[in-house]
């Protein structure tokens, strides 16, 4: 999420023909990360057998992404602050300064305030880097975005794969919907990763998620509703789509009781789920009246 908005900001600016070079700073420890940010020299230390440029000087012109800075070391902060203030690096093992034009762009889920309290993190860059602040809500905050975040995760792998998989199931769709995501984006992305290395037809299939997304996942009625819903002339999207789901639920809840002359077992049954779910998704939409149950 927070590098989608990253490259968001990148491919709307000035700078959207140039490179955007992004890193995990949570990803590196601290001697590779240095390394990586600033390149090094061939010689500068052990395993150094050629000159690199760094990350930084790749990005010229263009957007640079640190994500998790927070975890960044405080020596490799000064470094990043001198960037900042001068526009300038120095690769590990050089003297020569080298200039450098990029927007940064930074991201964290800590809370810098405590770690500059506990001096973990560097004051003076958290004001160098805090110039525009943008909150990204977690994923489950913001479930109309799953759709499309899924869709382009799914383009993505294809490309990467070589796969031609046309798209993802309504089933599966409303499944990706109920999901709660305590890994946020990521998790989102790796579920799709996973999805398309197991798919053999054209579409992403339920069985191909998770087990944690199948168990939180909404019984086989909802995934009928998405079919229908969803495979419609005319799709509404974010909340409109959960409306228009639970408005067609209700809809064919009556159907089948009507169908099966108030008999709830068998009404149940028409529907795929069981007669406790039925009574359940009854009390939510209010649907009262004398029926029928049977027992045996």
């Amino acid at each position: 999420g927070k590098e989608l908005v990253a490259k968001a900001i990148h491919t709307l600016s000035r700078r959207a023909h140039k490179p955007f070079v992004s890193v995990n700073c949570a990803a590196f420890p601290e001697h590779l990360l240095e390394s990586e940010l600033f390149g090094h020299v061939k010689g500068a230390f052990t395993g150094a057998t050629t000159s690199r440029k760094g990350l930084i000087e790749e990005a010229n012109g263009g957007t640079f992404f640190l994500d998790e800075v927070g975890t960044m070391p405080l020596n490799v902060q000064a470094k990043l602050l001198r960037v900042l203030e001068d526009r300038t690096i120095r690769r590990i093992g050089e003297n020569k300064t080298i200039t450098v034009d990029c927007r940064i762009v930074a991201a964290t889920n800590q809370d810098l305030a405590a770690a500059i309290a506990e001096r973990e993190f560097r004051e003076d860059l958290y004001y160098r880097l805090n110039v525009v602040s943008i909150h990204v809500p977690p994923l489950r905050a913001r479930r109309s975005d799953i759709p499309l975040l899924a869709e382009h995760f799914l383009r993505q792998y294809c490309e990467r794969e070589s796969r031609d998989i046309q798209g993802i199931s309504p089933e599966a769709m409303r499944l990706l919907l109920a999901y709660d995501y305590p890994g946020n984006v990521r998790e989102l992305k790796h579920i799709i990763e996973q999805a398309v290395a197991m798919s053999i037809g054209p579409l992403i299939t339920a069985d191909m998620l998770p087990p944690q997304v199948l168990e939180e996942g909404p019984e086989i009625i909802q995934a009928r509703l998405a079919e229908e819903i969803m495979g419609s002339a005319i799709e509404p999207t974010g909340k409109g789509r959960l409306k228009a789901l639970d408005d067609r639920e209700r809809e064919l809840i009556l159907e089948a009781i009507g169908r099966n002359e108030g008999n709830l077992e068998r009404a149940a049954k028409d529907l795929g789920i069981s007669r406790v779910t039925l009574w359940r998704r009854m009390k939510k939409y209010g649907i009262r009246g004398t029926y029928t149950v049977h027992y045996g």
